[in-house]
């Protein structure tokens, strides 16, 4: 165990449990249905493993995040902030509504409120059935450590960060020579690209084109939109553990494979998919950066000041303030939908005593644009992960929180930070751009349907 997840258990042990304000309260039938008709299935369609065009545009057109914050809005005030409790099937959930219940589900992970709840087992099994977040307690144990020391979660900048740079600096070649030939390209060339970042940060240069690898992970992903309800194809997920091994086996130097090797190469092969996966929804919240860093010329030349030229002899700079706009993007665009947590056993909350595996529910996006708890909501304001204004804030969860925190938070920075920051520097312009060049912004966006040209060009 690392002495991180050490510190971490030691303090949950002692720590006396922060009781919750407000007893959940059972919504009508009438209320029930406008959760899970105007919040909950709306996520469920645009697919929580991999992204579906349709629904996603579907999404936007409709301004899905609006209606589903109003909806919660209106019950939290109803219900004088109360966690709110609804059946879904034979399923019984908690949508919690405010900050300090978020912070008690995430403080309190992986027990009594575990991460490995019945959806995210039934849906992450299908490509990564020994991924840490879908884990038990037990084997938690080894498993969260080894990513945390692989990923090296406490270090802003990896070890192996100049050699991630530099397979930023090739993916954004690739999108150059698309760029000089045709002066445009869309969110499927950017993922494209992205892809060969990905696969070389991960398993290294020989993986980068490796597109039948990711044509199975998003095969396998497709089928995960479905979890419990969609047949387990055994052989094609082996196939996908086969050829991730081929690359752990021998790993090259400034890949996360090579750290993954030196932190345990038994546990590594049924890691590395969760971080394939967790890559993705990166380029998404980038993409959706880029476009509004393309749309505001006062935004993109502090992106071009803070990058400069690179300095010998020195390792990738830490770029907070392009940091900043990938961490906004996120808030105001939630990559993650839903953090859910499960009760590993009876939970007393408020007066009542709720049965063992209740769902909870925190919607993302709820809670990072709640005009309640910030003035600047809707607004495009990366300094305000600069100045302090989000410390602290348990409502905003970019990369969740608490012990069960995404350990790969500082390396998805780095990766998308210095590929935003490389890109701003083409002068880029956004194809319907105008709605992202001032505020307040859409509730939803489709990253799939954005477009981008060079200045000037038709």
């Amino acid at each position: 165990m690392s002495p991180t997840t050490a510190a971490r258990m030691s303090a949950n042990s002692t720590r006396i449990p922060t009781p919750a304000n407000r007893t959940p309260v059972d919504l009508s039938p009438g209320e029930a249905a406008r959760v899970v008709g105007q919040v909950l299935a709306p996520l469920v369609a645009q697919g929580a493993i991999i992204r579906r065009p349709r629904a996603t545009a579907w999404a936007e057109r409709h301004q899905a995040d609006r209606t589903a914050r109003a909806v919660l809005a209106g019950l939290r005030e109803r219900h004088d902030r109360a966690p709110l409790a609804v059946g879904v099937g034979p399923r019984r959930f908690v949508v919690v509504t405010e900050r300090e219940d978020v912070r008690r589900l995430l403080e309190d992970s992986p027990e009594p409120f575990s991460p490995a709840t019945t959806e995210k087992r039934g849906a992450l099994a299908h490509f990564q059935p020994e991924g840490v977040l879908i884990s038990s307690t037990t084997e938690r144990w080894h498993r969260r450590p080894f990513n945390e020391h692989a990923l090296q979660m406490d270090q802003p900048v990896h070890d192996d960060g100049a050699a991630f740079v530099d397979a930023v600096r090739r993916g954004v070649a690739d999108l150059t020579r698309q760029l000089d030939t045709t002066g445009r390209f869309d969110a499927y060339a950017f993922h494209e690209a992205w892809w060969g970042i990905v696969l070389e940060v991960v398993l290294g240069t020989k993986a980068r084109g490796d597109r039948e690898l990711v044509a199975i992970l998003n095969t396998l992903r497709r089928d995960a939109n479905w979890s419990w309800l969609h047949p387990r194809r055994t052989r094609l997920r082996e196939e996908l553990e086969r050829r991730i091994g081929s690359y752990l086996r021998a790993p090259e130097p400034g890949s996360l494979a090579e750290a993954a090797h030196r932190s345990g190469p038994a546990t590594a092969v049924g890691q590395v998919p969760h971080w394939l996966f967790a890559f993705d929804a990166a380029g998404a919240a980038t993409l959706r950066a880029l476009a509004v860093v393309a749309a505001r010329p006062e935004v993109r030349e502090r992106v071009l000041a803070e990058a400069g030229p690179p300095l010998a002899g020195q390792g990738p700079a830490l770029l907070p303030y392009t940091r900043a706009c990938v961490l906004e993007s996120v808030r105001l665009w939630p990559t993650t939908f839903v953090v859910l947590r499960e009760s590993t056993g009876p939970t007393t909350w408020g007066r009542r005593i709720l049965p063992a595996h209740t769902g909870f529910v925190v919607v993302s996006s709820f809670f990072h644009r709640d005009p309640a708890e910030r003035p600047h909501a809707d607004d495009f304001l990366p300094e305000a992960w600069l100045d302090g204004r989000n410390d602290g804030d348990w409502g905003l969860v970019p990369f969740s929180g608490g012990p069960a925190a995404c350990p790969g938070r500082n390396v998805v920075l780095l990766v998308a930070s210095h590929l935003l920051a490389q890109l701003a520097a083409r002068d880029l312009r956004v194809a319907r751009g105008r709605y992202l060049a001032r505020d307040p912004l859409p509730a939803t966006v489709d990253h799939l349907g954005l477009r981008f040209r060079i200045a000037g060009s038709a």
